[in-house]
């Protein structure tokens, strides 16, 4: 960790590979369905002719930037434009449907900075302790972390806890069509060929988030997003000045990141989801989350960010990617002939700083790109007739479905999902909860089977599931997170009868 590596990720050639990662990832994370896997599988075979250095600098900047762009989408459109940004529509469309969209899309820009700059600095200064982390995770613990990640449901399903309770085994029950992920049986296709692959979690959030947008804007006359007389440009100073004000949830939800973005498997999507039900948790009663509260885009942008540099701690100091987009890059590495590992700090150190260093210029370049694409992208949305709208943003949501396997199929059961959404849209359930449910489900099963095998296997089945100190600590937060809003709410209605 010398100055010099500092210094050679400064070089005129790397800033323009940042400056060009972060813009190019931006661009393709705005575009449902196109995920920052595939703009790094795209984009990774010209980073071969590199050195590693450069290589990595370049993968690194695409990658944040896609994870950052995906909140383009989730706000103006209520589609996560990555699964990572599923979380960010909860508050975002909400704001940009009250006329704050340019506010929601620089609070996202911040939010994204500050979790980036965490997750890289933890990749700077705590690599080889923090990578202990990831090999504590048993499969265990990753079934009482999904479980915990189900327990928002609860959160978001206020005033409508049965529905939402439904919406979460709905979307379960769709995760367990097609193969299994541990036996690989092959479960509810009911002999159709098109749902032995199951409902890819891409296609079911492109069809639930925005199918039933784009059926509301053909059946409403009313314009896409409140549209001001005088259009402002984002709102720099005012997003920045509420960033200030949530600076312990901005810190907290990066942490958050980091550490979820460190376990192999659960990436940005379970990060952002945890961060935004802490959020909620601890925030104060006039916030209303759901209803465009910025905490909730501070929360899940900073922790998705911050998975970015998670992700890398396991990839470069134990060679296992947490991500897929961690595997792409460790792919490219492998070519460079770079061995990653526990002496790749020590055997490559030059090459392992000078990314590092890398990856948080290009964080910090994030900020300038992000707002100025921002503030465009809000203009251009605002002021597009839904004519034009409506049709355009319907064929990316087709390419972009298509693309992830190339399946005519997808394309069916997205549109047959968002039409479906829309339907039970109609009776008060909500899209998030059966989300939630496809996401978290085959984590969940996974984790329960393993779980499960080995507690048989060794006799000790409760101490399997009840007696491990990290599983022990995820139940705990899980209680709370059920147990409080519910306390939290009766206190409320104690006082105000006490008061009337």
């Amino acid at each position: 960790m010398e100055f010099g590596h500092f210094l050679s990720a400064l070089t005129p050639f790397n800033l323009v590979l940042a400056l060009f990662g972060v813009v190019a990832g931006t661009v393709v994370g705005s575009i449902p369905g196109l995920t920052a896997t595939m703009a790094l599988a795209v984009l990774v075979p010209i980073t071969f002719s590199m050195d590693p250095a450069s290589a990595l600098i370049l993968l690194g900047a695409i990658y944040t930037g896609a994870i950052y762009g995906g909140a383009y989408a989730a706000i103006l459109l209520n589609t996560p434009g990555t699964p990572s940004a599923i979380a960010t529509t909860f508050d975002g469309y909400p704001m940009a449907k009250r006329g704050d969209g340019d506010l929601a899309v620089a609070l996202a820009c911040f939010a994204s900075v500050v979790g980036g700059l965490v997750g890289a600095f933890s990749l700077l200064l705590l690599a080889p302790p923090l990578s202990k982390v990831a090999l504590a995770f048993g499969p265990i613990e990753y079934f009482w972390l999904s479980i915990f990640g189900l327990s928002l449901i609860a959160s978001l399903s206020t005033g409508n806890l049965m529905k939402g309770l439904a919406g979460g085994a709905f979307g379960m029950l769709l995760s367990t069509v097609g193969v299994a992920e541990v036996s690989a049986d092959i479960r509810l296709t009911f002999g159709s060929q098109m749902l032995v692959g199951g409902f890819g979690v891409i296609g079911a959030l492109i069809g639930l988030y925005c199918i039933p947008v784009l059926i509301d804007l053909v059946a409403t006359p009313d314009r896409h997003l409140k549209m001001e007389e005088d259009v402002r440009s984002v709102r720099i100073g005012e997003a920045f000045r509420i960033a200030a004000r949530s600076k312990i949830n901005l810190i907290r939800s990066s942490v958050i990141g980091t550490l979820i973005g460190i376990l192999p498997g659960a990436g940005g999507s379970v990060a952002g989801l945890v961060a935004y039900s802490e959020a909620k948790r601890t925030g104060k009663p006039h916030q209303k989350f759901g209803e465009g509260e910025p905490d909730g885009i501070l929360a899940t942008e900073s922790a998705n960010n911050a998975t970015v540099g998670g992700g890398f701690i396991p990839t470069l100091v134990l060679g296992i990617p947490g991500t897929p987009p961690d595997a792409i890059v460790l792919g490219a590495l492998l070519v460079q002939g770079v061995r990653t590992g526990p002496t790749m700090f020590s055997q490559s150190g030059s090459i392992v700083f000078t990314f590092i260093y890398g990856l948080l210029i290009a964080t910090v370049l994030m900020l300038p790109a992000g707002l100025l694409i921002g503030r465009y992208a809000y203009k251009s949305i605002v002021n597009i007739p839904k004519a034009v709208l409506v049709p355009t943003v319907g064929f990316m949501t087709i390419i972009g479905t298509f693309s992830i396997r190339n399946s005519v199929t997808d394309v069916i059961l997205m549109l047959g999902l968002g039409v479906f959404g829309w339907v039970v849209g109609r009776f008060g359930f909500a899209a998030s909860p059966i989300v939630l449910g496809l996401i978290l489900g085959p984590i969940a099963e996974q984790g329960f089977v393993q779980g499960w095998t080995i507690g048989s296997a060794t006799g000790n089945l409760f101490g399997m599931f009840f007696g491990r100190p990290i599983s022990q600590g995820i139940i705990a937060f899980t209680l709370i997170t059920l147990i409080l809003p519910l306390y939290t709410a009766r206190r409320r209605r104690r006082k105000e009868r006490e008061q009337t």
